[in-house]
């Protein structure tokens, strides 16, 4: 099994191990290439195998586990030498070395919940590091005090059995090596044993895309936002469809990640306020505040001690660009809205020109912007003369020959 992880769900880990733990054939789990990492969950994967292994330049440990959504447990802040005056005292009291191992951690600053993660977890790792005749001590030590170690450490400390270049190399360090399966010991022969990679199905390289943080945002996103254009414009169906579709699988993978629910308030807020740029009259300040709001929150989106599930920062970056794009688009539309001139109305009518239907004295019809209108004139009007609309009363338009305002204005 090659491992390159940095942690996962607890029931998908004791799933794993349970099928390690009852394989008729031994296991040998790899981390590799160098480069890779075994953190938290993979660690308790690595003890449970039969054979552990790991790559130059790799490492494992931080097994601290974490709540998912909640503040993250508190490792033993005391420093080490605290630690090992502690131990001296109690070998002077006549304590034993399996009571210093199963010392409480400072719960100062622990819940109660916390601390009964922390136990089983401790608890549980060192049953593997006993059934695997590993080193539980320091295993216990990377559950209590999330401690990481590198490959040539691992092996000097008899945390795992090899260091291996690759997997053709592991194949020649195991040939002829003795491990006990299902009770029953064996001698591996892999000298000549042909590799065949299963690689992951499609199933799981979906729920693999799908479940990276960066791309659960931006399914938010497009989610809500489908949704947003589905309801200002009904009857499009597509937006709408899209939307749901993408917002349920960004939910699905945000249950999934360690993520900072105040994060996720900033982001659903400063998407609110992006949207209501476009319906209210803030010339900027909602969406200038929505842009910051979503950033923060992206950052901010998956708790720091959750390493390597969080959001990149060119993503946030394009992000933040992308969501200003917006705002100064809705504001520069509302500007030249503002700008124009108006094109309905009664105001749009006043100013507009027309032709006399009919002879008159002072009251007529006339053809203006294409419709018949009832006009008033202070002068008689021929049929087929233009005129210009002064006024509205009513239904009525206050209107006076155009020859006559070009003269005015001409001798002004």
């Amino acid at each position: 099994l090659r491992m390159d992880t940095p942690g996962g769900l607890d029931t998908s880990m004791r799933q794993v191990i349970k099928e390690i733990l009852a394989a008729p054939l031994p296991v040998a789990v790899f981390v590799g290439p160098s480069g890779a990492r075994a953190a938290s969950a993979g660690t308790y994967i690595l003890y449970s195998s039969h054979i552990a292994a790991m790559a130059p330049a790799t490492n494992l440990g931080a097994a601290t586990p974490v709540q998912i959504g909640m503040p993250g447990a508190e490792p033993d802040k005391k420093p080490e030498s605290a630690r090992e005056d502690e131990k001296k005292a109690k070998d002077k009291k006549g304590k034993d070395k399996k009571a210093r191992d199963e010392a409480q951690p400072d719960t100062s600053t622990q819940s109660t919940l916390t601390r009964k993660q922390i136990h089983d977890a401790a608890a549980y790792i060192r049953s593997l590091a006993q059934l695997r005749g590993r080193n539980a001590e320091w295993g216990e030590r990377a559950v209590r005090e999330a401690v990481s170690l590198s490959a040539e450490e691992a092996k000097r400390i008899n945390v795992i059995d090899i260091v291996a270049h690759d997997v053709n190399d592991l194949l020649k360090q195991l040939h002829g090596r003795k491990v006990t399966v299902q009770g029953v010991e064996r001698t591996l022969e892999t000298q000549d044993a042909a590799v065949t990679a299963i690689e992951p199905d499609w199933r799981t390289q979906l729920l693999t895309v799908i479940t990276n943080p960066s791309i659960a945002l931006i399914l938010m996103m497009i989610g809500i936002y489908g949704l947003i254009f589905e309801f200002s414009n009904p009857g499009f169906v597509l937006p709408g469809v899209v939307g749901g579709i993408c917002l349920l699988l960004a939910l699905f993978a945000l249950q999934l990640l360690p993520i900072n629910y105040a994060g996720l308030g900033l982001i659903l807020l400063g998407l609110a306020f992006i949207v209501a740029e476009a319906f209210l009259p803030s010339f900027g300040a909602l969406g200038i505040g929505g842009t910051v709001a979503l950033v923060i929150g992206a950052v901010i989106l998956v708790e720091p001690e959750a390493e390597g599930y969080g959001v990149s920062l060119p993503f946030v970056i394009t992000l933040g660009l992308v969501s200003a794009l917006i705002v100064f688009s809705i504001v520069a539309m509302a500007l030249q809205a503002r700008r124009r001139g108006v094109v309905s109305g009664a105001e749009h009518i006043v100013g507009a020109s027309g032709e006399v239907l009919d002879d008159m004295q002072t009251e007529g019809w006339a053809r203006v912007q294409g419709e018949r209108w009832r006009i008033v004139s202070s002068t008689p009007l021929i049929r087929g003369q233009k005129v210009r609309v002064t006024r509205i009363d009513g239904l009525t338009l206050i209107v006076e020959p155009e020859t006559q305002q070009r003269s005015e204005g001409g001798a002004t």
